[in-house]
């Protein structure tokens, strides 16, 4: 079988970034993947399950609610290897086109203080596996890197 475009990315080159991952057309529609990379592969502590999932609902109901980009979410989730969460957007977009964006969602989790949405019996389920406290550390240790993000941790390695 031939790999997956995402199996071909070297992952021992990869860091902590934001990266346009690919772009697929639908009839007369872009959808772009974005790479939201947390971790780096094989080298740092992978996310834990319990702050995955709480960063998870968490984004999920901001961007789905946000005013500009509501329309355009058409998923948010965690990558399997667990360093990082996929996005995919309408449109033909650049990883420079949504850093205000992905500022704003890291800063909305890592400042808070509320019940985390979704997270009962009936809404989710395992939705006892959730740490808002790892899941706000988490997401403040990426939002350092993105307030001042190089141009190389916007695009792949080569």
């Amino acid at each position: 079988m031939k790999p997956i475009e995402s199996f071909t990315i070297d992952h021992t080159k990869l860091y902590p970034g934001l990266y346009a991952s690919r772009k697929d057309r639908y009839g007369d529609t872009t959808l772009t993947t974005f790479d939201l990379r947390m971790k780096k592969p094989n080298v740092e502590p992978v996310l834990g399950t319990d702050s995955v999932h709480a960063l998870e609902h968490l984004g999920a109901t901001y961007l789905r609610n946000h005013p500009d980009y509501a329309s355009r979410i058409v998923y948010f989730g965690p990558m399997g290897c667990r360093t990082g969460f996929y996005l995919i957007l309408e449109g033909n977009l650049e990883s420079r086109d949504i850093v205000p964006l992905i500022i704003e969602l890291f800063e909305f989790m890592a400042g808070y203080e509320q019940e985390i949405p979704g997270a009962s019996e009936v809404e989710c389920g395992n939705f006892r596996d959730m740490n808002l406290e790892d899941a706000k550390k988490e997401a403040n240790d990426y939002l350092q890197l993105l307030k001042s993000i190089p141009e190389d941790r916007l695009h792949y390695p080569q």
